[in-house]
C-alpha cells in the first residue's frame, strides 16, 4: 500500500506560494477526470465541456492524504444523479482524499470551473491561508478551505458554505459511488474494504449504502 502523507495542520506562513496542493475528496481524485479541468474537454459521463486551465500541465505529484472533518452527500448532481460529495472541516472524523500539486493559477482556474465561472481570473488566497476559510459565494463549491500544509505548501480544497447538519442529506447514485470509491482505490493508499466501509459511513450514504454493496460495485464485472 502507498504511504499516506501527513498534513501539518498549521496554516502556511507564505501567503503567496508558487504551488498548492489542490485536494479532491470527490470525482477529481481520478486523474483522467481532472485532466478535463486542466487541459479542457468533456470527462466521461459529464454533461458539459470544460474550457480547461491557462496552464495545461498535469500535476507534478498526486498523493493520498486524510483531512480532518467529514464528507457527506447533499444536493442533486445533474451529472451523476443523487447527492454530491461535500466536505465539512468542522465536523469530527476523517476524509480520505487525494492532493494534486499544481500552480496557484491552475487552482484558481479549476475552482472557477467548479463554480460555473469562466477560468482566467486569479484568486486572492490570503483570507483562506490566514483564516483557514474564505467564502467566495453562496454556491455549492464556492468556499475555499485550507487544511494545513504539506512540504510547506498549502493544502487547499473547496466545499459549500453551509455545515453538514445545515442541509438535507441526499443518497449518492450507484454511478457516483462507484466512481468516487474507485478514485480512492486508485491512490493505492486504501484497500477495497477500507474504501467501502468509509463511503458507506458518510452521511447521505449511511443507511442507503452498505459496505458490501459498495464493494460489489468495485468488482471488475461492475466497472
Amino acid at each position: 500500500m502507498k504511504a499516506l502523507r501527513s498534513i501539518d495542520s498549521t496554516l502556511p506562513r507564505n501567503l503567496h506560494p508558487p504551488r498548492v496542493w489542490y485536494t479532491s475528496y470527490g470525482s477529481n481524485m481520478h486523474l483522467d477526470r481532472l485532466a478535463a479541468y486542466i487541459q479542457g474537454g468533456r470527462p466521461p459521463g459529464a454533461a458539459r465541456e470544460y474550457p480547461g486551465c491557462r496552464n495545461r500541465a498535469m500535476p507534478t505529484q498526486s498523493i493520498p492524504v486524510e483531512l480532518t472533518g467529514a464528507m457527506y452527500f447533499a444536493t442533486e448532481s445533474p451529472v451523476w444523479g443523487g447527492g454530491r460529495a461535500f466536505y465539512d472541516p468542522d465536523a469530527s472524523g476523517r476524509v480520505l482524499a487525494r492532493a494534486h500539486l499544481i500552480t496557484v493559477e491552475q487552482f484558481a482556474d479549476i475552482a472557477a470551473q467548479e463554480m460555473y465561472r469562466q477560468p482566467g481570473v486569479d484568486l486572492d488566497l490570503v483570507d483562506a491561508l490566514t483564516q483557514g476559510r474564505d467564502v467566495l459565494g453562496g454556491g455549492r463549491y464556492e468556499t475555499l478551505v485550507c487544511a494545513g500544509q504539506v512540504d510547506g505548501l498549502p493544502v487547499l480544497t473547496f466545499t459549500a458554505p453551509w455545515g453538514m447538519n445545515d442541509i438535507q442529506w441526499v443518497p449518492p447514485s450507484p454511478a457516483y459511488v462507484r466512481f468516487l470509491a474507485s478514485g480512492l482505490l486508485s491512490t493505492g493508499a486504501w484497500d477495497e474494504d477500507a474504501v467501502a466501509t468509509y463511503v458507506a459511513a458518510c452521511p447521505g450514504a449511511s443507511g442507503h449504502w452498505s459496505s458490501k454493496d459498495i464493494a460489489a460495485l468495485l468488482k471488475p464485472k461492475a466497472l
